[in-house]
């Protein structure tokens, strides 16, 4: 390594040093998908993120979905994925799917990850500690949870006993079923639940933009007083509407800042949370 190098590693340092402060003993709430789930590349550098994060004194939760490996087990078992206006239809056999693959197998996998890369990390899903207690969110699709009640005891009791909480989006009910929620919907729940200073989305976009065929156009700021008018103009549309709708809930919730981050950037979390560049889009409310 030439001095030159040197030199830049210590200037990323120090401009990262404000922001080590400012987040020390914070709780940010990560929402881990897209690309950056499926790439294993790129799965490792998110982890080894968040053991940094955790590292320098950030409570990092991470929230995780998991649509394509869902469809993947139920085509395996026979089951054909059905899908109403972009949800997951939901019948009593499909939950339990569900609950197998983002409780079972995804979710151990990435505690492996963080345990693996030195982190402390401890799975979870909503069920546990009942988490997200929920309520169909309409008949049409089976058994969607709409989030009536959320308790983070559990997710606080290992943040202060210094793990990572890795939480899958599994919801509960009093008669015993279980129900499949929205990983962006959760992450906004837990959130506010938590008080967290920041939630991140991670997408395969590079944010919210302008002009949907020019990257460069990327809005970088966005006061949720905003959004009815960025949706009027078409500038927030189709599947985009419900993540930003989730973007809306969580400020509301009393989260100081969201952003929608591009998860197939390597080390995105780390530009948008310590450098004074960024990365994606944030969401604030009115000073």
């Amino acid at each position: 390594m030439n001095i030159n190098d040197k030199q830049f590693r210590a200037q990323v340092l120090i401009e990262a040093l404000p922001y080590i402060q400012d987040y020390n003993g914070k709780t940010v709430v990560i929402k881990y998908g897209g690309n950056a789930m499926i790439n294993e590349r790129l799965k490792h550098s998110v982890m080894r993120d968040i053991v940094l994060l955790r590292l320098i004194g950030v409570r990092v939760v991470l929230v995780h979905g998991g649509g394509p490996e869902i469809s993947e087990m139920l085509k395996r078992l026979g089951k054909q994925s059905v899908f109403v206006d972009g949800l997951r239809y939901t019948d009593e056999e499909t939950a339990e799917v569900v609950r197998m693959v983002l409780a079972g197998k995804i979710n151990k996998s990435l505690v492996n990850i963080l345990e693996s890369i030195g982190g402390k990390a401890l799975g979870l899903c909503g069920i546990d500690g009942h988490m997200l207690k929920c309520c169909k969110e309409s008949e049409k699709l089976g058994y969607v949870g709409r989030i009536t009640d959320i308790d983070t005891k559990v997710i606080t009791d290992a943040l202060d006993a210094g793990y990572i909480p890795v939480v899958s989006t599994v919801g509960y009910d009093d008669d015993g079923h279980i129900y499949n929620v929205n990983a962006d919907t959760a992450s906004a729940a837990i959130a506010g639940a938590l008080h967290a200073t920041s939630l991140i989305l991670m997408t395969d976009t590079v944010g919210v933009l302008r002009d949907k065929e020019d990257e460069s156009s990327l809005i970088e700021k966005i006061w949720v007083s905003d959004i009815p008018s960025l949706v009027k103009q078409g500038v927030i549309s189709g599947g985009m509407i419900p993540k930003i709708e989730c973007c809306r809930d969580a400020i509301r919730r009393g989260v100081k800042k969201v952003f929608i981050i591009d998860g197939r950037v390597e080390h995105s979390i780390l530009v948008e949370t310590l450098s004074d560049r960024g990365i994606g889009t944030m969401f604030v409310n009115e000073d």
